[in-house]
């Protein structure tokens, strides 16, 4: 176990297990959960045993049985968490494997198999399940775009952050968080996505804070020759060409938007084709 696992008996109980889940999503740390949903024949584990799994591989709490399904689930845990995909192993002798028509490591209707090696020679299906931190959108300034977003953006997912002047944090009725000022924390522990949106109170500063700390995606709410003047100002002021080409200006998707929220719709919409690129496998209607 990793020095930053989180010690939990290996009896834990439900109870045990949901309390580590929820400190897990309170400091932002990515896991796994483990179930096993069927057993045949002499397994360790039963069905409804659980484990936790965390990103580094190490169960941080509960058990689903001994070497003999621990590796083929780290494997799978490891997978999920990679995909964001929920993964069914079985783990079955290799003679059942054969009568089956599959080899280990094979994925047949939706079931990975593979081979249990130990004596007792039993079948055990395990269902894994990624539970990863919520993305986050940070907004800076408290524009009408700015409230908006705020409102509509926890609705598809994110988890928001209010970053204003004190004087304006009024405007945001509910929000998650609340940064006074443009100091952004350095490290976030989920994905960050960052959207400037001051509308001329503050722009410059901001814009220097969403470049200063790492995001998937920082857009400027404002017109492109307006985010162009803004960025031939920080040039000046020895800003990089590569920190600067990370802004996008305008923010959002083209949908023709003109009301407050609708421009928030379509910044929303482009964080969730960025958001979901590559995760939706090869659904019908999917783009190409």
């Amino acid at each position: 176990m990793s020095s930053r696992s989180i010690e939990m008996p290996s009896a834990a109980t439900e109870e045990d297990l949901h309390e580590l889940m929820n400190r897990l999503r309170r400091l932002g740390r990515p896991f796994a959960l483990a179930t096993v949903v069927r057993t045949i024949s002499v397994t360790a584990a039963k069905a409804g045993a659980k484990a936790v799994i965390e990103a580094d591989g190490s169960i941080a709490g509960g058990w689903i049985g001994g070497g003999c399904a621990r590796g083929a689930a780290l494997r799978a845990a490891s997978q999920c968490l990679e995909d964001g995909q929920t993964r069914l192993i079985s783990i079955q002798p290799e003679d059942l494997l054969k009568d089956l028509g599959v080899t280990p490591g094979e994925e047949k209707n939706g079931i990975r198999f593979a081979r249990n090696m130990c004596p007792s020679q039993g079948t055990m299906d395990i269902f894994i399940e990624p539970v990863l931190p919520r993305p986050k959108l940070v907004i800076l300034g408290s524009s009408p775009v700015a409230v908006a977003l705020a409102d509509l953006a926890p609705r598809i997912g994110f988890d928001c952050a209010a970053c204003a002047p004190a004087d304006e944090q009024p405007a945001f009725a509910r929000v998650g968080e609340r940064i006074e000022g443009y100091a952004l924390p350095v490290e976030a522990p989920a994905q960050r996505y960052l959207v400037v949106s001051t509308q001329g109170k503050g722009d410059l500063i901001a814009l220097k804070a969403a470049l200063a700390v790492d995001a998937a995606h920082v857009a400027f709410v404002g017109s492109r020759r307006k985010a162009e003047s803004l960025k031939a100002r920080l040039a000046e002021e020895g800003m990089s060409t590569e920190r600067l080409a990370r802004i996008k200006a305008p923010a959002g998707l083209d949908l023709g938007a003109i009301t407050p929220e609708e421009i928030a719709l379509s910044i929303l919409a482009e964080l969730l084709q960025l958001r979901r690129k590559g995760q939706r496998g090869d659904l019908p209607g999917s783009p190409a």
